[in-house]
C-alpha cells in the first residue's frame, strides 16, 4: 500500500481544518464573555453534533445497530459510565451482526 500525494494533501487539508476550527473557537471566547442564554445554547452543541452521526448509522444500520443503540443506552443508564456504555453497546453490536 503506498500513500499517494493527494492523499497526504487531504489529510493535511483536515488536520489543518480542524485545527483552526478548534483554535478559532478559543480565540474567540477569550475576546468575549457570552451571556448565560448563549452558554445554555452552545451547551447543546455536542449533543446536536452526535446525534447528526448516529441518526443515519442507526437509519441504515438495521436491527443490530438498533441492538447496540439499546444495550449502550441502557448500559448508561445502569452503570452511569460512558466506557462501559460504549463497550458493552459495541460488544452487542458485533454480536447482533455475527448472529443474524
Amino acid at each position: 500500500m503506498s500513500l499517494s500525494l493527494a492523499t497526504l494533501a487531504a489529510i493535511v487539508a483536515m488536520m489543518l481544518a480542524t485545527y483552526a476550527c478548534r483554535a478559532g473557537g478559543y480565540l474567540v471566547f477569550t475576546r468575549i464573555r457570552p451571556t448565560p442564554f448563549l452558554r445554555s445554547v452552545l451547551a447543546y452543541i455536542p449533543g446536536g453534533i452526535f446525534m447528526s452521526y448516529v441518526t443515519p448509522a442507526l437509519a441504515h444500520g438495521g436491527l443490530p445497530s438498533w441492538i447496540g443503540a439499546a444495550v449502550t443506552v441502557g448500559a448508561m443508564a445502569v452503570t452511569r459510565n460512558l466506557a462501559a456504555g460504549i463497550f458493552l453497546g459495541t460488544a452487542a453490536t458485533w454480536v447482533a451482526w455475527l448472529l443474524r
